[in-house]
């Protein structure tokens, strides 16, 4: 067995649900203004990083990344892994499915929460299986340098995960996996190891637009292309400040969702083939499926921090969920 097939069956025995290699040799080095060609054939990876510098600039360009700021920082290291570790050569890109057989309680009183929300913080449970894989790797290649990320490095993993046949990036801008569907999460070891790359997988969304049409504040504003702006997720999530930091329409367009949304990930029709995942850790709560707004509404810091203390709503700290619950309840009396 090869190397690269056995850092495979090691990720699967580790729990991940889909694994592939994305191979970066051959890119064009980038840096601000310039670039720099390393010498290698691989014109189509150099054409990659080029087109992912130049989109992810475009979109900085057009604000869309609203007040996350880090976004603006060095797009150069976002584009090219070699930036974020010298000499990356290939990155092992894995994924977890998080789909439960849960239902949201959508009864008049109750918020909603993002499906990814419904049980513990999948940062570090990802983030520990992946440690031990890049041990495991080290193991193997003594000699390699790795470096691993759970959304934590400047790394553009949905498009690195598109390029190592994990999925495709859909018209809603989330990678939509043939056999997971729009459920997986990501995390990736970035490697000196040059390992047997995958095919890069297929768009398949066709002539579909049902996740364009399922928005319900538009922030698709065009096919691959979203307005974080506009996005439940930001402005539950990201978006800092009271209700005045977010416009009316866009209030009235959250409907009850008080922590991210799914509404386009859950018209997908990759998703009727999607099992359920095997992860005890993302099982719903009876809190996170029946979010009672009332009860969120009187939270307190030292229950917000007990009640969510290993989730992933903490991010948007007890200030950021009051202004939410608040919104969802005046959204719910204009009803």
């Amino acid at each position: 067995m090869s190397l690269t097939e056995t850092i495979k069956q090691e990720a699967r025995t580790l729990g991940f649900d889909a694994v592939g290699i994305a191979s970066v040799v051959g890119s064009t080095q980038i840096s601000t203004g310039t670039t720099r060609s390393t010498g290698l054939p691989d014109d189509e990876a150099t054409s990659l990083t080029q087109r992912l510098f130049d989109r992810l600039s475009e979109w900085i360009r057009h604000g869309y990344h609203g007040r996350m700021a880090w976004m603006e920082r060095t797009p150069e290291k976002r584009a090219d892994p070699r930036h974020v570790l010298p000499g990356c050569r290939s990155i092992i890109s894995v994924g977890v499915t998080y789909l439960t057989d849960h239902r949201a309680d959508e009864r008049p009183g109750y918020g909603r929460i993002a499906r990814y929300a419904w049980g513990k913080d999948y940062h570090k449970i990802l983030l520990r299986r992946l440690e031990q894989l890049e041990e495991r790797v080290r193991a193997m290649a003594p000699d390699a340098h790795t470096r691993c990320y759970v959304d934590t490095g400047p790394i553009m993993e949905k498009a690195w995960a598109e390029r190592a046949g994990l999925g495709w990036i859909g018209k809603h801008s989330n990678l939509v996996s043939a056999e997971h569907g729009s459920w997986l999460l990501l995390g990736e070891i970035l490697t000196t190891l040059e390992l047997e790359p995958d095919e890069p997988a297929t768009d398949l969304c066709g002539s579909c637009t049902l996740c364009i049409q399922a928005c319900p504040t538009q922030a698709i504003t065009e096919p691959y292309v979203v307005d974080a702006t506009r996005c439940i997720s930001y402005l539950t999530i990201e978006l800092r400040g009271d209700a005045t930091a977010i416009p009316h329409e866009l209030q009235t367009g959250m409907g009850n969702k008080i922590f991210g949304c799914d509404d386009c990930l859950d018209v997908c029709p990759f998703n009727l083939r999607a099992e359920p995942t095997r992860e005890a850790a993302f099982q719903a709560s009876d809190l996170t499926l029946s979010p009672d707004l009332k009860t969120l509404s009187e939270l307190d810091e030292s229950t917000f921090a007990t009640l969510f203390h290993q989730s992933p709503i903490q991010r948007t700290k007890l200030q950021g969920l009051r202004r939410n619950v608040a919104i969802a309840q005046r959204n719910m009396k204009s009803a």
